[in-house]
């Protein structure tokens, strides 16, 4: 009866249930490992009922997923809800990947958040180099692993255990990982920083060539601002 109520009651009504509704993908987005029911009303101040009714049309949504155990995390609807903000990341971080990729001779990347993995969105490979490093967009890894994942990290609120790469990262602008993913390579990342939530994306320099590290993750740092600053943030 009560959920009958809440389907067919008050705008006011309405308007309340939709704003739990986003404040549970709001929780969510802070804990990228997932939460349980219990620890979701806990975190909510309100009771496990209540949350079974705002989980059900999210997951019918594929906003949020739950995992084999229970822990309930962002789900790949919310990419496809933000499809077109993508593309505009995308169109934004293409020309300067490129002249990234060509000043550093180097192999760029953009790489998204993907709840508790990096998604590769757009790889970008040098013009006029003899050798370097090629991988595939659609390429994922866990959160914490490699330069571009890193950076996420390192342009998001600190989280308990975090690496010591992160915390670094997070005191000088950009990061840096070495064969992580692939054997022999050096990466340095820096996050694009929109508005004044934890970070979503990153772009990625990785070559094989001993070279400046230090000059180039500020040039990726350098580019990363401007994407941000061609997006509006």
């Amino acid at each position: 009866m009560a959920e009958a109520t809440e389907r067919t009651g008050s705008p006011a009504n309405h308007s309340l249930t939709l704003e739990r509704g986003l404040r549970v993908l709001r929780v969510l987005a802070d804990h990228p490992d997932g939460l349980s029911v219990s620890a979701l009303a806990t975190a909510m101040g309100t009771h496990r009922a209540g949350i079974y009714r705002l989980l059900g049309p999210l997951m019918d949504q594929r906003l949020v997923v739950r995992d084999p155990s229970g822990r309930h995390t962002l789900g790949a609807g919310l990419i496809e809800l933000a499809s077109h903000v993508r593309s505009q990341l995308q169109q934004a971080a293409r020309p300067e990947l490129q002249a990234l990729a060509d000043d550093l001779e180097a192999t760029t990347a953009l790489t998204l958040r993907d709840s508790g993995e990096a998604l590769v969105a757009l790889v970008v490979e040098p013009r006029g180099t003899d050798m370097h490093i090629t991988y595939r967009v659609g390429l994922r890894h866990p959160i914490d692993v490699a330069a571009s994942g890193i950076a996420i990290l390192a342009g998001s609120a600190p989280m308990e255990g975090e690496r010591e790469a992160v915390k670094i990262a997070r005191q000088r602008g950009w990061a840096r990982s070495s064969g992580e993913l692939l054997p022999g390579t050096t990466g340095v990342g820096a996050p694009i920083r929109t508005g004044h939530g934890d970070a979503q994306a990153a772009v990625s320099a990785v070559w094989l060539n001993p070279r400046d590290e230090t000059e180039a993750g500020e040039a990726v740092l350098a580019a990363a601002n401007r994407i941000a600053a061609a997006l509006g943030a």
